[in-house]
């Protein structure tokens, strides 16, 4: 029931004498506050209240399913199971979308890694070298797990984040939230993410073990009973759980804390209000911002997903536990090879594809209705 805050605006008014001596100190009181709901726990007005030196009688509170918020658009909005599934959708489709367009890019780059000594000479070396080699039609390998990977990826991971951004915000009160926003940006992603790699891990070792060996199966169908039947389950499919943990979640953290940090200065460099800018304006800080959060998650996660495409590879890192196996595989790498092999394709492929994920998720929140989550500056708040 926290979810519903009320503070009253009302315009200032003098009390008559008589009621002057009943209130403390015989002061004359006026109010002025304004009318919110939050998920944010208090209201500013009622953070800034004196205590009542009487006990007063609770006010009667009306009861909803889920609590009424107040969207940075200036509407309310209730965030509720349906906007959570609107996210998700939204999610899903910017994932697929952006993920299956740039899937050559990552034949490419996942060549590179796998085999350094032959795609040696840059990403547009390496694509004539694919191309040349095995045809046009080789870029596209892979396309049907990435596609669907991704989908499902993308649906757990905005999805998840908007459930958790919402609710910690709701938890924590307006003003703390406000002031814990990054960390709040930083523990929604990692969580979504967990939950969406649980998923996403036999997809992205599918794709990988097509796209090394491009005879192994004729697609995602074909090749999850082979998987099964030549490596069994956890091997085939979760070989790759621990590295794809530490390349998607520090990927996911620093996507979306620093996409937001990116929009709120882009938004403050152009004098921009995103209360009252319009959808061209917002989407292109969108964009903007997308693509400085893709080339820092890029960096970020690129040693971890190094070790994933090369753990996938059947044979590496030997017999033993995933942890050993990870061990020699980057023992046998080297830090620099596990840091910068592949990084400038990478960053190509992460900048462009983070700056379409937002720029699509924004499309289809505003296509399905959705008043898309924004954490609000109580200072602006009082000012309005």
């Amino acid at each position: 029931q926290s979810g519903w805050v009320a503070a009253v605006q009302s315009s200032t008014s003098s009390t008559s004498p008589s009621s002057q001596q009943q209130s403390s100190g015989g002061s004359s009181s006026s109010s002025s506050s304004r009318m919110f709901f939050s998920p944010l726990g208090k209201s500013l007005a009622q953070a800034k209240a004196p205590a009542s030196p009487a006990p007063q009688r609770p006010a009667v509170r009306a009861f909803s399913a889920a609590p009424a918020v107040r969207a940075f658009s200036g509407a309310d909005e209730v965030y509720d199971l349906q906007y959570y599934l609107k996210g998700a959708l939204a999610g899903g489709i910017c994932c697929g979308i952006t993920h299956g367009a740039l899937c050559p890019v990552d034949v490419v780059k996942t060549r590179m890694q796998l085999e350094p000594t032959k795609y040696n000479k840059g990403m547009v070396s390496g694509f004539r070298t694919v191309i040349a080699e095995e045809g046009v039609g080789a870029l596209a390998t892979g396309l049907g797990p990435t596609a669907v990977g991704y989908f499902i990826q993308g649906w757990f991971k905005f999805g998840g984040v908007e459930f958790f951004k919402v609710n910690l915000a709701q938890h924590y009160g307006i003003e703390k939230a406000w002031e814990l926003r990054f960390p709040i940006y930083l523990l929604s992603a990692a969580c979504a993410e967990f939950i969406a790699d649980v998923f996403l891990c036999p997809l992205e070792a599918t794709r990988i073990k097509l796209v090394a060996n491009p005879s192994y199966a004729s697609g995602l169908i074909s090749a999850f009973p082979k998987i099964i039947k030549d490596e069994g389950f956890v091997r085939g499919f979760y070989s790759g759980f621990v590295p794809i943990l530490f390349k998607q979640i520090p990927y996911t953290m620093a996507k979306f804390a620093v996409q937001g940090w990116a929009q709120e200065k882009l938004a403050t460099a152009a004098n921009v209000d995103l209360a009252t800018a319009s959808d061209g304006t917002k989407m292109s800080l969108s964009l903007g911002s997308g693509v400085i959060a893709g080339v820092a998650a890029a960096i970020i996660s690129h040693p971890a997903d190094t070790l994933l495409s090369v753990i996938n590879k059947p044979g590496a890192g030997g017999e033993g536990s995933m942890v050993v196996r990870l061990g020699r595989v980057a023992a046998e790498l080297g830090i620099y090879k596990l840091c910068f092999t592949g990084l400038p394709a990478r960053c190509v492929m992460i900048g462009t594809l983070t700056a379409g994920q937002f720029g699509i998720f924004d499309i289809v929140m505003a296509a399905t209705g959705a008043k898309k989550f924004h954490f609000v500056d109580p200072v602006t708040l009082e000012e309005k």
